[in-house]
């Protein structure tokens, strides 16, 4: 069950950490990343890099992941994460990213930028919650 604490915490995007699992070794993968929270849902990218992540490697192989709050709320989520290839989707959400980072290469982010939807398991957030990135 997520507290009113934690589901506070999800409706504003800030870091934190995930764990995915290695797509050869099998073994948990933790690494910090920042989280934005449009529109009740819950998305990861980065900056834009021609090298693909090996997280997002695992996600491929494994789209299970340990999404961790920390800080002022801590929380270990279960989750599960869709990587997002559709180009008029990741534009769409990549351009609001953008807005947040203050970024105007909209396109080298559609191309080169890393892009998940994170669901955690059991819990929505509700489109009226408050959004940040």
């Amino acid at each position: 069950m997520i507290n009113d604490q934690t589901r506070r915490a999800l409706s504003r995007g800030h870091t934190v950490d995930i764990t995915t699992t290695g797509r050869q070794s099998g073994q948990p993968r933790r690494i910090e990343v920042v989280f934005h929270s449009f529109d009740g849902r819950l998305y990861i990218s980065g900056m834009p890099r021609r090298e693909r992540r090996s997280w997002l490697a695992n996600l491929d192989a494994d789209p299970r992941v340990t999404f961790h709050l920390k800080g002022a709320v801590q929380a270990d989520l279960p989750a599960r994460a869709r990587i997002i290839v559709d180009p008029a989707e990741r534009e769409e959400v990549l351009r609001r990213i953008a807005q947040a980072w203050r970024r105007t290469d909209i396109d080298t982010m559609v191309r080169w930028s890393p892009l998940i939807e994170v669901e955690i398991d059991g819990f929505t957030l509700s489109p009226g919650s408050p959004e940040s990135a």
